[in-house]
């Protein structure tokens, strides 16, 4: 069955790939809009840049509307030291001949979820989760229309990847990851415990660029950019590719596991801010409140990337 989705991002390298992966996948999912968040660069520029990357994929009859350009209760923290002064430096994409849809992308989200059938619209999540949790303030009606979010977000065995405790989305605005984690909505996080398995090493992105196609070559291009900043890191021989988990698990759950735990975000600690403490053995009598990816087929992962990607332009 085709997965009607409501994609919030910020593109970012990895971004941009998930997305073009999603569109690789017209028989998957129905892409009813993106919301354009403010973290890994801000709100103007994560604008522009979903507008390229659906300019690259040919679609842009896809709508992308500006959600908040700040967290709820913080200031902005952004990541040009990994993705580049635009937030998606790397390859020459082209100019958006589209203008951002009318409308806040909060409204937009609301909106759609009241007006579809019940359970049929799926919440993909590649960014900070600021536009949601203001929606689930908003309307909190919306909770129980939502069929399911899938989302890269959290840390705990791999620990932080912005601090040594947190995961940069949830970083970014963790009252708005409290909030949507207890609205009591189905939830998968694929959090860096998994996507740190997926590197993009040298084999992989010579097989991505060898596809040929423009979509092919450009995501090539910008994951060799951002790779950088990983590669010195970790010392990896890849660097680890977040967002494209999201539509991977979607399309094919199995090449995944892990299990249904509970997850609470810390708020206020002094060295834990924004830190996803993930019940892992059940500790806690606290409730399960999402499916906790833990480990993943890196071959299998970007097998089913460079798939998708072959069928765009």
């Amino acid at each position: 069955m085709t997965r009607k989705l409501i994609v919030l991002t910020d593109p970012g390298q990895d971004q941009a790939a998930a997305l073009l992966m999603i569109l690789g996948a017209p028989q998957a999912f129905e892409v009813l809009g993106l919301v354009a968040t403010a973290g890994n660069i801000d709100l103007g520029y994560t604008i522009t840049n979903c507008l390229k990357v659906l300019e690259l994929a040919g679609r842009s009859d896809i709508p992308v509307f500006a959600g908040c350009p700040e967290p709820m209760t913080r200031r902005l923290v952004t990541a040009e030291h990994v993705h580049g002064p635009t937030g998606l430096d790397g390859p020459d994409l082209p100019e958006p001949t589209t203008a951002p849809a009318a409308g806040h992308g909060v409204d937009f989200i609301v909106d759609t979820l009241r007006q579809a059938e019940s359970g049929t619209v799926t919440i993909c999540s590649l960014s900070p989760l600021t536009n949601l949790a203001m929606a689930l303030v908003k309307a909190p009606d919306i909770a129980p229309r939502i069929r399911e979010i899938v989302a890269m977000a959290g840390a705990y065995f791999e620990v932080g990847n912005i601090t040594p405790s947190a995961e940069f989305n949830v970083y970014v605005d963790p009252e708005a990851a409290r909030i949507v984690l207890d609205a009591g909505i189905p939830t998968t996080l694929l959090p860096l415990d998994v996507t740190h398995e997926m590197l993009s090493t040298r084999s992989r992105l010579d097989a991505m660029r060898a596809l040929g196609n423009r979509c092919g070559v450009a995501t090539a291009e910008m994951l060799e950019f951002s790779e950088a900043f990983d590669l010195e890191k970790y010392g990896w021989d890849g660097a680890p590719l977040h967002g494209p988990c999201v539509p991977a698990f979607m399309l094919e759950p199995d090449i995944f596991t892990g299990r249904s735990i509970n997850v609470s975000v810390e708020t206020r600690g002094q060295l834990t801010e924004g830190m996803t403490v993930a019940d892992w053995w059940g500790i806690t009598d606290r409730p399960k409140n999402a499916f906790w990816v833990r480990h993943g087929n890196s071959d299998r992962y970007y097998s089913l990337l460079n798939s998708c990607l072959a069928n765009l332009p």
